[in-house]
């Protein structure tokens, strides 16, 4: 997967879109990459999600068009607002004023349109490992996110982990983006990914024959080679910046591609608050 192709080609498909009712899903389906992980890329790659690049540029043009003398209800109808009232909010907060006063010659703001591209900067050494790893049972309590919400849900979700009676019994040390395909119980492609927290399924009396706790399941995850990331930091942030390196630093000159099926993080023994903390990104991944 060429990454920076890959978010450039959608970035055309979105333009070519912008006045049509455009979904997270259909954007991801027209380069080939589930939701999850396309969401997560163009987020890192931009700094912006897809659906804010989306609504900026819609309301750019938009403030464009009304500021020539366009009529205002025909524009906030041609780029996908179902009410007057709904497309004034948001031009509002966008331009700082309303299409009226845009009309009157007040300034607006402009987002023109992105390309990606890679940027080679020196300086941080990338600590990783390529390994290859045997079929894994883990045992995970998990929960279904959506691709869009799921950077604020899913730290909720351990701060659940960790105050359940019930869960916190079983070792929580690693986080599983199981993505490869949609759910079980959707038959169609979707934005919904599952995320697990728990442990290796030996960790625990039992569960490879069959005893699994309350809560609970395995989950079992193919023979892979696996990309091995070190993360030295406070662990949120470490986590945030070594993914924000992958894309933009490794994925795009690296020998190696990722397989889109699952990602572990592994949360090791120590302070997780300390500048000195060690935890890893773990990605499947194949020669190019």
């Amino acid at each position: 997967m060429e990454w920076v192709k890959a978010i450039n080609d959608a970035i055309e498909f979105m333009e070519k879109n912008l006045t049509e009712k455009i979904t997270l899903v259909e954007v991801a389906d027209s380069v080939n990459i589930s939701a999850f992980h396309f969401h997560h890329a163009f987020t890192i790659m931009t700094g912006i999600t897809p659906a804010e690049y989306i609504r900026n540029r819609r309301l750019s043009l938009a403030g464009a068009e009304i500021a020539k003398g366009d009529k205002i209800i025909d524009v906030a109808f041609k780029y996908c607002y179902e009410t007057p009232e709904s497309f004034t909010k948001a031009f509002s907060r966008f331009h700082g004023c309303s299409p009226m006063q845009a009309r009157k010659g007040r300034a607006l703001q402009f987002m023109s349109r992105y390309t990606v591209r890679i940027s080679i900067e020196g300086g941080c050494i990338m600590e990783f490992k390529i390994e290859k790893w045997d079929a894994l049972d883990l045992l995970v309590h998990a929960k279904n996110f959506h691709a869009e919400t799921s950077d604020n849900e899913i730290p909720a979700f351990w701060g659940e982990y960790f105050s359940n009676e019930t869960t916190k019994k079983i070792p929580g040390y690693l986080g599983v983006c199981a993505q490869g395909s949609s759910p079980e119980g959707l038959a169609t492609p979707s934005d919904v990914f599952k995320y697990g927290i728990g442990c290796r399924a030996s960790d625990v009396e039992g569960a490879l024959s069959g005893n699994i706790p309350e809560g609970f399941e395995l989950l079992h995850i193919p023979e892979y080679t696996w990309a091995v990331f070190k993360c030295v930091g406070p662990a949120g942030q470490a986590i945030s910046d070594m993914w924000d390196r992958i894309y933009k630093e490794w994925l795009p000159t690296a020998d190696y591609e990722r397989i889109l099926d699952y990602d572990i993080e592994n949360y090791l023994p120590g302070d997780m608050d300390s500048p000195d903390y060690v935890c890893e990104i773990c990605l499947p991944v194949r020669k190019k």
